[in-house]
């Protein structure tokens, strides 16, 4: 297996794809200041959901599996009830090394607030790494990236390799030897090339890619050598590593801060049944519980009369559709039939799927908000636009371009992790979104916005600051 080496420096920026397509080749073939407050023992005093989040963030330390994910839920569940004042007021109270503090912090994060301080850290490495860039570039010496380079997932991976591969010769700086291993998209076959990878010097990895193989990553406990791991699983990183996805999560979030935006109060939710959709509408439900609104009902979306949902007593403010293109084409005249056609419709990044083809088919979703990557809406450093990345790269365009900007922002991700890790409200503008680090190593992602005009999708104005 060959590297990427020193002599790419030299080769033109401009040329993206046959930078790439060398790269793939070879794999192939082979913050502000502010002022802590002290460390102190257990919370006693101060709102009482949060003496009660705080009692339980101590005792599942110790927890493991099932146990711990129902006692995070539930941490989770009682800081949603605080306002955002109280939010922020009882997070800046908490001491320094106070475990419910990460939770907090990830909830101001995901609410779109400051954090008061950087979340306590442990266990992060970066001492092989040459000293920081001052804008926080410092990227690894010697990089693994886990991917399926063969089997069943070697088409699903390329978009990540090659969108990865993209923003390393964008980058005009130090740059690490870059290697690949293949997975073959198993769990057996990660560990090896974990193993391998360790074995041979790398100072940090990226991957594995499946949900399953990072599990078994996890399942090793103490990992040697950091990872980035390209998806996420019901258990949290192990301590000094991190984890990057395209969460469903991320998106109910942004949808219902924009919903909120709007003014919203009263919204019904129509939902297909995939795990995946599930998640988003769980997610969009909790948050606007926050900002006093409420999910007035999840219809089916094999529903064929909307009328009895539009009718309740209060009415509905708004529609989100958690469901595929090819559903929301159908449902369409159904909520028109109901009187919801004028009401703000905001929808996840799914109504893409099964939608392009023919503008005069998806005119009929024109209107209906959807989060997006920034990519499309207003460019990424590195990267030329979609347009001219689709021209050079079949990976860069359709459905694969989603990926590829994922895995742009792996590389991203890995060249600023100290930066994001440390630094108090730390983030980097990424392809996929405005990425920031929460106190438990997860990639939190706040996406841009469109929408479709005459069955094309374009930007919403300023839908990236929302």
């Amino acid at each position: 297996m060959k590297h990427a080496s020193a002599r790419a420096r030299s080769m033109h920026r401009g040329a993206l794809k046959g930078m790439i397509a060398a790269l793939v080749l070879a794999a192939t073939l082979n913050g502000c200041s502010t002022v802590a407050p002290k460390a102190g023992g257990a919370v006693t005093a101060g709102h009482p959901l949060v003496v009660q989040a705080a009692q339980l963030a101590r005792s599942g330390a110790t927890l493991t599996g099932p146990a711990r994910q129902a006692n995070d839920a539930e941490i989770d569940r009682l800081l949603s009830q605080l306002d955002d004042a109280s939010l922020s007021r009882e997070a800046a109270a908490l001491p320094v090394g106070e475990p419910l503090y990460n939770y907090a912090g990830r909830a101001l994060l995901r609410r779109g607030l400051a954090l008061p301080r950087a979340f306590d850290r442990t266990g992060w490495k970066f001492g092989q790494r040459p000293a920081a860039e001052s804008d926080g570039y410092r990227p690894p010496v010697r990089m693994a990236v886990l991917l399926p380079l063969s089997g069943d997932l070697a088409v699903a991976s390329s978009p990540v390799r090659d969108g990865l591969l993209a923003g390393y010769y964008g980058e005009q700086r130090r740059r690490p030897e870059v290697v690949f291993y293949d997975t073959f998209g198993t769990a057996g076959g990660t560990l090896a090339a974990y193993d391998r990878a360790v074995a041979e010097g790398s100072d940090f990895v990226v991957g594995p890619l499946g949900r399953d193989e990072v599990g078994a990553l996890y399942g090793k406990g103490a990992l040697p050598v950091p990872v980035l791991a390209l998806n996420r699983t019901n258990n949290e990183p192990p301590i000094g590593n991190a984890s990057f996805s395209l969460s469903p999560e991320d998106e109910g979030f942004a949808a219902a801060e924009y919903l909120l935006n709007l003014k919203a109060k009263r919204v019904l939710v129509v939902g297909g049944a995939d795990e995946t959709q599930r998640r988003a509408v769980a997610a969009l439900r909790d948050r606007l519980a926050v900002g006093g609104a409420a999910v007035t009902d999840v219809a089916s979306e094999g529903t064929s009369d909307f009328a009895p949902y539009a009718s309740k007593e209060g009415g509905v403010d708004a529609v989100f559709l958690a469901v595929r293109g090819t559903s929301a084409r159908t449902l369409m005249p159904r909520l028109a039939l109901a009187g919801l056609a004028g009401k703000p419709r905001v929808a996840t990044s799914q109504l893409l799927s099964g939608t392009g083809s023919k503008a005069t088919e998806d005119a009929i979703l024109d209107g209906i908000a959807f989060p997006t990557e920034a990519w499309a809406t207003r460019g990424a450093r590195g990267l030329p636009s979609p347009a001219s990345a689709g021209t050079m790269l079949a990976t860069a365009k359709g459905p694969g371009a989603r990926l590829f900007a994922f895995g742009f922002d792996a590389w991203q991700i890995s060249a600023y992790l100290e930066y994001l890790a440390t630094a108090n409200n730390a983030h980097i503008e990424g392809a996929t979104g405005t990425l920031r680090l929460d106190g438990f190593g997860n990639v939190l992602r706040t996406p841009a916005w469109s929408t479709f005009r005459s069955g094309v999708t374009v930007p919403l104005p300023q839908g990236d600051k929302r």
